[in-house]
């Protein structure tokens, strides 16, 4: 069954009212017809059933016939703080975030970021970002669209974390596999986590010590260096096996 958002305030009492490219994209290239069955999310964890009534230029009109709470969000948010890496690397990096649970994806300016977006160009590639975490959310079938936020500071990452629960830092000089077993297995499910990976120069000494000091716990990934698109994704599936519920 194709997975459709829509904003809250489309869902009436019987019926869903989808507009935008979800419109498009049911009307004119998957080409549906009235009677045909479709899932509507609208971000806040519910999902409903729909059978599609009406088909216009503007919108798209289906009859509800179940609603449900999904059950299927990591318990605690998962928000992943990634130092810009070269390239389009960052596409994967959203894209696997969102299928692995994230629920939010924070780009972040280090000192060794060779990537620096600015300007339209910034702008441009935040939108292409979002446009990627909807589409992976809708593949995932998640019942949310994580958002990809503008572009923040190293400081200003460090600090926004710190204030919103448990901060995780892999670190290649940090204490072996057994002291990360043992953090993620002292979490318990709803408490949120905060991950911030490193660019492809890692971080610097600096860097490092500002981030302990906002309560950030540095981890290791075990005995190989992992690429900064990997580590993200292996942080993200250590979290899911210990939170998911």
């Amino acid at each position: 069954m194709y997975r459709f958002f829509t904003e809250k305030e489309n869902i009436g009492e019987n019926q869903v009212r989808i507009t935008g490219q979800d419109a498009h994209h049911i009307r004119d290239v998957l080409r549906m017809k009235p009677g045909e069955e479709i899932s509507v999310c609208t971000g806040d964890g519910w999902e409903y059933t729909c059978i599609v009534t009406e088909l216009s230029p503007s919108e798209v009109t289906a009859r509800i016939t179940d609603a449900a709470k999904g059950a299927r969000e990591t318990a605690s948010r998962l928000t992943l703080y990634q130092c810009l890496p070269k390239g389009d690397k960052m596409e994967t990096v959203i894209q696997k975030a969102v299928e692995l649970g994230a629920a939010e994806i924070v780009p972040v300016l280090s000192s060794r970021c060779v990537s620096r977006p600015e300007g339209k160009k910034a702008e441009n590639k935040l939108r292409r970002w979002n446009q990627i975490a909807e589409a992976a959310a809708k593949q995932a079938k998640r019942l949310v669209i994580p958002p990809v936020t503008p572009v923040i500071s190293f400081s200003e990452a460090v600090r926004k974390a710190g204030a919103q629960g448990i901060c995780l830092l892999p670190y290649e000089k940090a204490e072996d596999i057994a002291e990360t077993r043992r953090i993620l297995e002292s979490l318990t499910p709803g408490q949120p986590v905060s991950v911030i990976i490193g660019p492809e120069g890692g971080f610097s000494e600096e860097e490092v010590r500002e981030a302990e000091a906002a309560g950030f716990q540095p981890i290791s990934l075990g005995r190989r260096i992992l690429r900064t698109e990997t580590a993200g994704m292996a942080v993200l599936a250590m979290l899911v096996l210990f939170l998911d519920t």
